[in-house]
């Protein structure tokens, strides 16, 4: 189980459910309450693809927040990481809804108003009702769209905003009474521009390669899973902080086929020049042209599971390749580990399983929490 003890340290009254580590129940404590809350994850543990069932009380209170939560599954690097956000986030959540029952001040309105008129109204991209709920849209200065979402409390200006944006980082506010949304429109730029070079590399890489995933990466992805052939791709995970740096790379594919590129990998790290972007290094390292949108289609890498013959399966696609080079059959994990477990000659080495090829018969290996 990953990062088990992180997560009991965050979460104590989460309870793994199996010996595998991918289901999940108990409490979630915020303001002093608990919420029932399960957490299922796939086989490969894959955040990204876990689904979460709450009660329909939590369900309300997070309803706002489901594209936050969505964001932050996709780009937290494991469980406990994702708990502390969802703690975070209910919170907020909370304290809104508390705040909803809490008449606002006439002071309050005139303020509001005039912070907007001040920050002008060409740059609110929507506003609630209730003048609770306010998001504000900017422009980097690479042209790319950006929102930033406010829920005022009763107390603003007294009281600073809560703030949620799409950024792979935490953006914190500094506020003080006499602050207004200009503000924080303010460090909002300042922090779009300290990811620029972040978000160049990812477009690019997005521009000029084939992602297999995410499908419709988010400004807060920080991972990109690149083909390089047929059944063979790359997973990167860059650091926003310092995206002139070599990213975490992790290969998807048969033996014969991705040792290569590992071999290359390791001898030309020291090649690494944080001068040209990070996908030109990433060419130069690998010794290899990435295949060309211009030339060829998704369809060209985007192989069917051999077992299942789709090629989505609750969010994953196939990342298992057969190792003989005449086969190279993909597969998605959680089928070949459920194949070869129904095989009366498999045989089974703690979460390790081993068995035939369903194509080809050579022996294939399967770990349950891959």
């Amino acid at each position: 189980m990953v990062g088990s003890g992180a997560l009991l340290r965050q979460c104590p009254l989460l309870l793994p459910q199996n010996r595998e580590g991918t289901a999940y129940e108990g409490f979630v404590t915020a303001q002093g309450r608990d919420f029932h809350i399960r957490v299922l994850l796939p086989m490969d543990l894959q955040l990204k693809n876990a689904r979460i069932e709450c009660s329909w009380h939590l369900k309300k209170i997070l309803h706002g927040y489901r594209h936050i939560l969505k964001q932050r599954l996709q780009s937290c690097p494991d469980l406990a990481s994702f708990m502390v956000e969802l703690k975070t986030i209910l919170e907020i959540a909370l304290k809104n809804t508390q705040d909803l029952h809490i008449p606002r001040p006439p002071e309050y309105y005139s303020c509001l108003v005039r912070d907007l008129e001040i920050l002008g109204w060409n740059k609110v991209a929507y506003v609630d009702t209730g003048l609770t709920t306010i998001k504000l849209k900017a422009e980097d200065s690479c042209g790319r769209q950006h929102l930033i979402t406010l829920k005022l409390n009763a107390k603003y200006p007294t009281e600073p905003p809560d703030c949620l944006v799409d950024f792979p980082v935490q953006f914190a506010i500094s506020w003080m009474p006499q602050n207004s949304l200009t503000d924080i429109y303010d460090q909002f730029l300042a922090a779009l521009e300290s990811l620029k070079e972040f978000w160049d590399a990812m477009d690019e890489i997005d521009g000029k390669t084939w992602v297999l995933e995410p499908e419709n990466p988010t400004r807060s992805a920080t991972t990109r899973r690149i083909a390089i052939g047929s059944n063979v791709s790359v997973n990167i995970e860059v650091d926003p902080r310092h995206p002139d740096m070599l990213p975490e790379c992790y290969f998807l594919g048969a033996d014969h086929a991705v040792n290569p590129l590992r071999i290359k990998l390791n001898n030309n790290m020291h090649l690494w020049d944080p001068e040209i972007s990070l996908l030109q290094n990433l060419k130069d390292l690998l010794e290899i042209d990435f295949p060309s949108r211009a030339v060829l289609e998704k369809s060209d890498f985007a192989k069917d599971c051999g077992i299942c013959y789709a090629y989505r399966l609750d969010g994953t696609t196939p990342d298992q390749v057969c190792d003989d080079p005449r086969c190279g059959q993909p597969f998605h994990q959680a089928c070949l580990y459920e194949w070869l477990q129904g095989l009366p000659s498999s045989r089974q080495s703690f979460h390790v399983i081993f068995g035939e090829c369903p194509y080809c018969n050579k022996v294939r290996k399967s770990n349950g929490n891959e």
